[in-house]
């Protein structure tokens, strides 16, 4: 038996790592795709509106970047939707019916909308009119976008999982109402921060390559004009990523208050909560003991209890406080919630046993009764320990933090670069032009950060509350999951590898060749 638990863990832990490799090297791509897609209907705009032919030559080398990206992109997404079945059919069966109607609908409508455009924008220059091929390119931005809506309305459901109800017959989830999950508030908040950071690293993008054409002294009209318009969407998009950042800060202050409390590193909850700017987290702290909590840290006044509860005076519940529990404050402890899932699991066990005997309708209710009542709970009875509930606390703050960051700098810098531009000759100022180039990481680093924390910050969760990811993996043998787990490891950084040769190389030949 314990040698079937260890088998099942290495299982788990194998699946995960999988799909997370699959994750962050996807999100590699995403980003530039949402944003760049703009910026290119931007810059055809501004070629269609004046007829400058030098405004249509780098809306091409600019194109050419973005179909290099987007190429590579489609083939880790498909990837990872398939793994879904293979690695997590427990997850499948359990919510297929919900998670599946987003994806569905992602492939049907959005992702058909940007592939069959996206093919006249790349060919379509001397073969359509410019007003058509224009609104071809705006078409792909659109779709790529909604493409993204859809796939953050499925992820957006798993955090915070409404408008369906358990079915005790098919032991599965269904949906009741599709409005409720197309509109979560969670997933709104999701999709807008997702696309918000897509923005900015394209505008980084095209910032630090624009920037390095200026430093080797070529194109350096283009390269300037690609750089304000680069600058000025960056800086748009900033500020609407600090706005986003702040709703799905006080999303999760309400719907996944442990995430907050790793997020913040808080144990002991409080009223007006500030904000930590900066931090070096104690790590011989643990739950439940009197270690301090951090060796060093610098906090922004009432900020936390203002972005959680909009009021400097609301109340941030830490990791004790969930949980312990805190009666004052009217919250459950882990433990009460394992209790109510047990029960939930229990009641489920016996309405199947019962049915099976031939039961009458009347009699199953009971249990049928009881499993809704709990079903809240549902996953936590799958859980031996209340401290299972608390993800890890380390990565989860760090990253976060980090996050917050590199968003901060990368605002200022858009402002530096913009001011310089418009104010000055910014071909003066080599160090600030470097800075740029050496940013470009930084936006992918702060994007993989904001997974992490979104991802590693609900765990045990594959869904909030109802499926613990011990319990949504598929049974394989952890010897095809590591072999698959490596030839995806030098797939997809063959891919990445080979990208950044491609875009080197077209970097290289610049402006004039596409």
């Amino acid at each position: 038996m314990e040698q079937a638990i260890l088998q099942h863990s290495l299982n788990v832990d194998w699946s995960r790592a999988q799909f997370a490799l699959t994750a962050l090297y996807h999100f590699l791509f995403v980003p530039l795709t949402l944003g760049l897609s703009f910026i290119l209907a931007i810059m055809e705009s501004i070629y269609v509106k004046t007829q400058n032919e030098q405004w249509k030559k780098i809306t091409q080398f600019w194109l050419s970047i973005f179909a290099i990206n987007f190429a590579i992109g489609v083939a880790t997404g498909i990837i990872m939707e398939f793994e879904f079945g293979t690695n997590w059919a427990n997850y499948s069966w359990f919510v297929g019916d919900i998670f599946g109607a987003p994806l569905a609908i992602e492939g049907i409508m959005a992702f058909f909308l940007e592939a069959t455009f996206f093919a006249v924008m790349l060919f379509g220059w001397n073969k359509v009119s410019p007003k058509f091929h224009l609104l071809s390119t705006w078409l792909v931005a659109i779709g790529s976008n909604l493409s993204a809506f859809w796939i953050l309305v499925a992820n957006g459901w798993m955090q915070y999982p409404i408008g369906t109800s358990f079915n005790l017959e098919q032991a599965r989830n269904e949906m009741t109402n599709f409005l409720a999950v197309a509109l979560s508030p969670v997933g709104i908040s999701k999709f807008l921060h997702t696309i918000a950071s897509g923005y900015v690293i394209s505008a980084l993008v095209v910032v630090g390559i624009s920037a390095w054409f200026i430093l080797k002294k070529r194109h350096l009209l283009e390269a300037k004009k690609s750089l304000v318009v680069g600058a000025s969407f960056g800086l748009i998009t900033s500020v609407f990523l600090f706005i986003s950042g702040d709703e799905s800060a006080y999303q999760v202050t309400q719907k996944q208050p442990m995430k907050l409390a790793a997020m913040e590193g808080i144990y002991e909850g409080e009223h007006r909560a500030g904000l930590v700017a900066f931090g070096i987290l104690n790590p011989k702290k643990q739950i439940g003991d009197l270690e301090p909590t951090f060796l060093f840290n610098v906090t922004i006044p009432y900020a936390l209890s203002l972005l959680g509860h909009r009021s400097a005076d609301g109340f941030i519940a830490g990791i004790n406080d969930l949980v312990y529990g805190n009666k004052e404050r009217n919250l459950m402890s882990i433990e009460e919630k394992i209790q109510k899932g047990k029960t939930a699991l229990d009641a489920f066990h016996t309405y199947k046993q019962q049915r099976e005997a031939g039961v009458s309708t009347e009699d199953l209710q009971v249990y049928s009764k009881i499993v809704q009542e709990n079903m809240p709970y549902f996953g936590y009875g799958f859980l031996k320990d209340p401290k299972e509930a608390v993800p890890p606390i380390m990565l989860t703050f760090y990253t976060f933090h980090l996050m917050v960051a590199l968003g901060s700098w990368f605002f200022i810098l858009f402002i530096i670069v913009l001011y310089l531009a418009m104010a000055n000759d910014i071909t003066r100022f080599h160090k600030i032009l470097w800075l740029c180039v050496w940013t470009i990481p930084l936006g992918y680093i702060a994007a993989e950060c904001g997974w992490i924390v979104a991802e590693v910050g609900r765990q045990p969760w594959a869904i909030q509350d109802l499926m613990p990811v011990k319990i949504a993996a598929t049974h394989l043998s952890n010897v095809n999951i590591q072999i698959s787990f490596f030839i995806f490891l030098v797939l997809f950084t063959t891919l990445l590898i080979a990208e950044i040769g491609i875009i080197l190389k077209q970097i290289k030949k610049g402006f004039e060749s596409h």
